[in-house]
Formats: C-alpha cells, structure tokens, sequence
C-alpha cells in the first residue's frame, strides 16, 4: 500500500513539474517576442536618427558652399 502511495505521489509531482515547465517556456516565448519587438523598435529609432543627422549634414555643406562661392 505505500508503494501505491508513493507512486501517486510522485505521479502528482511530476504532473506539476510538467506544468511549471509549460509555464516557464511560455514565459520564454513570451520573452523572446518582446525582445524582438524592442529590438526591431530600436534599430529603427537608430536608422532614424542617422538619415536625420545626414540630412543636417548635408544641408550645413549646402550652406557653406553657398555661402563660400557668394564671397
């Protein structure tokens, strides 16, 4: 009779550690998904804020060419 016991017991823990490992890689999955969304959003902001920094570059050369060749 402990036998049974004992194997029901540890059938009752194994059905939870099963399901604190579905939970943990749902966790994960959900993490990674995040992680993408914040990558991708960052890698825009980045390419954003370099076309921005050119295009004043561009435009103060434009500038000063303009205001050099009017001398």
């Amino acid at each position: 009779m402990v036998n049974v016991e004992k194997v029901l017991e540890r059938d009752q823990k194994l059905s939870q550690l099963d399901d604190r490992a579905d939970a943990l890689q749902e966790g994960a999955s959900q993490f990674e998904k995040s992680a993408a969304t914040l990558k991708r959003k960052y890698w825009w902001k980045n390419i954003k804020m370099m076309i921005i920094m050119c295009a004043i570059t561009v435009i103060l050369i434009i500038i000063i060419v303009l205001w050099a060749g009017g001398k």
